[in-house]
């Protein structure tokens, strides 16, 4: 990752804006969180080189979702395979074991973890001052 990343992070008051290929170069994590500010939950992309197999892991507390940007995985859920394609998604508890395996052999697969604990505070959202619709024009 180059070091003028911060530049390509555009940042407003309560947003910013970036691009996933700026986040970072080659296979590996890209860390969404971190570079855009994200504080309520952990967020990351991960670039998995063809045919790459990720070690087995779990957590202690955090459940994730996976979300599959590009490519085809086989996501292992507790010894069971399943196989996403683009727009696939996976929800995992904490204590679940998972490993991921990019099924290409010549593609990359790209996928964004959401991570987070005692989360959803329910249907907060309302229109701003002024609008009538969410709908838009």
């Amino acid at each position: 990752m180059s070091d003028d990343t911060e530049t390509r992070v555009t940042k407003g008051d309560g947003y910013a804006v970036a691009n996933l290929n700026d986040l970072g170069d080659g296979p590996g994590f890209r860390k969404i969180r971190k570079e855009l500010g994200v504080t309520a939950f952990g967020v990351n992309a991960i670039v998995l080189p063809p045919s790459y197999e990720t070690g087995r892991h779990l957590h202690d507390e955090q459940e994730e979702l996976y979300f599959l940007h590009s490519g085809r995985i086989a996501i292992e859920l507790d010894g069971t395979s399943h196989e996403l394609t683009a727009g696939g998604l996976a929800w995992v508890d904490a204590p679940t074991v998972r490993k991921i395996k990019n099924l290409s052999d010549s593609e990359d697969a790209i996928y964004v973890v959401v991570g987070g604990k005692d989360g959803y505070v329910g249907r907060d959202g309302k229109l701003p001052e002024g609008e009538t619709s969410r709908l838009g024009t």
